[in-house]
């Protein structure tokens, strides 16, 4: 596999995002992939701060997606990686083992959160094994997500539930992604709050530019 150059920054908040779809058939060419253009959206829709992305289609086997991660943010330089797909309780399902694989940190309140949206529409939300995870370098460090391989999913999970005035119901895990970026060291990022509301505290806000 040839890997992708260190991407450079284009300013100093410029957030690098690996894109990772796990799917055997979309890999292969048998349908096409719906998990990179679902993430490329939402993420379009969300960030107001600059973001480069760098996409990876591979199929369900679990050297190949440790692989995958330890290329995107060793050598890439990601400071977030989301995988979509593979994550339920098949025999070929392995991102979660795939992940926890090249972790330093696992950080299982994200799987937690997934679960909880997910278990307002299907009862069998309680399959899903979806983990995240950081992964540390000497000098980077970077997390990992794995969420659902359906874009409705994708978005539900990463967005939250309103209800018909905007009122949230259930947080995003998006929501907690920009300040957990920052502990570890990562660029400052911004969201749109009429899409998600990234949560900062107080003292960990910047001060509004005039």
């Amino acid at each position: 596999m040839t890997a992708t150059p260190r991407i450079a920054r284009r300013h100093p908040d410029d957030l690098i995002i690996g894109l990772v779809s796990v799917s055997d058939r979309a890999s292969s060419g048998t349908y096409q992939d719906q998990g990179l253009p679902a993430l490329r959206e939402w993420l379009g829709s969300a960030l107001v701060t600059p973001w480069q992305a760098v996409d990876r289609l591979i199929p369900d086997e679990s050297a190949r997606i440790s692989e995958t991660l330890i290329e995107l943010v060793d050598i890439c330089g990601c400071d977030l990686v989301l995988t979509t797909g593979g994550t339920g309780p098949a025999r070929r399902d392995v991102t979660p083992e795939a992940t926890l694989a090249v972790a330093t940190k696992e950080m299982p309140g994200f799987g937690e959160q997934m679960r909880q949206i997910s278990l307002r529409f299907v009862p069998t939300a309680i399959l899903s094994r979806q983990v995240a995870v950081i992964r540390e370098t000497p000098s980077h460090a970077a997390l990992i997500v794995n969420l659902p391989g359906q874009p409705k999913s994708i978005r539900e999970t990463l967005e939250g539930l309103k209800d018909a005035d905007g009122a949230v119901l259930v947080p995003g895990i998006f929501a907690a992604i920009p300040y957990c970026i920052d502990l570890i060291g990562g660029p400052y990022a911004e969201t749109q709050a009429q899409v998600i509301d990234a949560f900062r505290p107080k003292s960990a806000r910047r001060a509004p530019q005039a």
